[in-house]
């Protein structure tokens, strides 16, 4: 079952490789069309910044997804030299990557609401006034229609694959 869990694993990782290489490759067009749709609704430019607003690849949106990466190959290499760390590092690693996707997944059904309420908590008046559904749409557009089903697909395997490594070590 060694084997089973390893190659759950490392399907996880790559699925978490494709957030950074995504955003890198569409970032900056997604960053465009929302600095876009805040110019027609008469938002200055440079609130996106001010905010740590941001649509590409930068900062956490690669490190977090990067070691997630690393860590399920690392434990993945664990099962596959038959190592007694794979299966406690599993149980904890998996455990932590399914419960972690799981609010990403939340985080991204509840985006415009977020956004919104964390404007409406900065008391800014030209934040207040966005029409947040709008900005994030405006920069998802930009991004090719398969990125919503390779983000469909992704969610699929994180939460197929910890689930398999899950059992493969219960066996």
């Amino acid at each position: 079952m060694n084997t089973v869990a390893a190659i759950a694993q490392l399907l996880v990782a790559v699925a978490f490789l494709t957030i950074p290489l995504v955003r890198h490759r569409y970032g900056a067009a997604a960053k465009a069309s929302a600095e876009a749709e805040l110019e027609r609704q008469g938002v200055p430019l440079g609130v996106l910044e001010a905010n740590n607003l941001r649509f590409d690849a930068s900062g956490h949106e690669t490190y977090a997804p990067l070691s997630v990466a690393a860590l399920m190959a690392a434990v993945a290499g664990l099962h596959l030299a038959d190592s007694s760390w794979a299966t406690p590092l599993t149980w904890i690693f998996q455990s932590i990557v399914l419960i972690g996707n799981a609010l990403i997944l939340h985080s991204q059904l509840t985006a415009a609401q977020s956004v919104s309420a964390a404007f409406e908590r900065k008391g800014d008046p030209v934040l207040q006034r966005i029409d947040v559904p709008a900005l994030l749409e405006a920069a998802e557009d930009a991004f090719p229609s398969w990125v919503s089903a390779l983000q469909n697909a992704r969610h699929t395997v994180v939460f197929a694959g910890s689930a398999l490594a899950l059992v493969a070590v219960a066996l």
